[in-house]
C-alpha cells in the first residue's frame, strides 16, 4: 500500500471514530491487565460479564490475593481456560506486590515477566493504559493487515513490526483500536462487509464481497 493510501486509510478511520477505545471494561491499569489476561480465547462480552463481579470483589493486586485462587475461579468459571487463568492471575498479583509495589509496570520487559503475559498482552496494556504508540497484533489486526495489503506478514511479530513502520506517526496512537474494530465489525473473517467498508477502494483484497 502506497504512503498516500496509508495516510488516507487511517484518516477515514479517524473520521468515523476520533477517539477509539477498547471494549473491555476497566477502571485502572491493573483491571485492564486482568481483563486482557482473561480475554485469551474469550470474547470481550464474556470477559466483561465475568469482571463485573470480580472487580467488585477485588480491584487491586492485594485484594485479589485475599480473594485467592478459588475465589477468582468462582468469578471466571464462564470463561475458557478459567483454571489456568485463575492461577496466572494470582501469580501475577504476587509478583506485582513483591516486585512493583502493587502497581502495573509501564515497561515491556517487566510486563512480559508476569505469568500469562506475552508480547500481545504487554502491548495492549502499554498502548491502552499508558498511551504508548504501539500495536498488539491479535487475529483481527493480523487479518486486516494481510488482507488489505497494509502490512502483510506471516507471523504476528512480522505484522507488528511492519505496522509500526507503515502507520503514519500521527495515527499510531489509535491505530491499534481502529484496526481491531475494523476487523471485528467490517473486515470479518468469514464474510467481510466490503460494500459498507469506508476503505474498500484502498484495499488490495481481491475477493471483495458483493452487495
Amino acid at each position: 500500500m502506497k504512503i498516500a493510501d496509508r495516510q488516507e486509510f487511517f484518516r477515514r478511520l479517524q473520521d468515523i471514530d476520533p477517539e477509539p477505545a477498547t471494549e473491555l471494561h476497566y477502571c485502572s491499569p491493573f483491571e485492564l491487565l486482568i481483563a486482557v489476561l482473561l480475554s485469551a480465547q474469550a470474547t470481550d462480552v464474556s470477559v466483561n460479564k465475568a469482571t463485573r463481579g470480580l472487580f467488585k470483589a477485588a480491584s487491586t493486586p492485594a485484594q485479589m490475593l485475599q480473594l485467592g485462587e478459588d475465589g477468582v475461579r468462582q468469578h471466571i468459571r464462564s470463561i475458557g481456560l478459567f483454571n489456568t487463568k485463575a492461577k496466572n492471575i494470582i501469580k501475577t498479583c504476587t509478583l506485582l506486590q513483591q516486585q512493583h509495589g502493587g502497581k502495573v509496570p509501564a515497561d515491556r520487559a517487566a510486563l512480559e515477566q508476569l505469568p500469562g503475559v506475552g508480547r500481545k498482552t504487554a502491548n495492549v496494556v502499554l498502548n491502552t493504559a499508558f498511551g504508548w504508540p504501539t500495536i498488539a497484533v491479535d487475529t483481527h489486526i493480523f487479518r486486516v493487515s494481510n488482507r488489505t495489503g497494509l502490512a502483510p506478514g506471516k507471523t504476528p511479530l512480522q505484522v507488528e513490526l511492519k505496522l509500526l513502520k507503515a502507520v503514519p506517526k500521527e495515527f499510531l496512537q489509535h491505530a491499534h483500536h481502529w484496526l481491531i474494530l475494523h476487523g471485528r465489525y467490517t473486515c470479518k473473517a468469514r464474510k467481510p462487509v466490503c460494500p459498507e467498508c469506508i476503505v474498500r477502494d484502498l484495499c488490495a483484497f481481491k475477493d471483495k464481497t458483493a452487495p
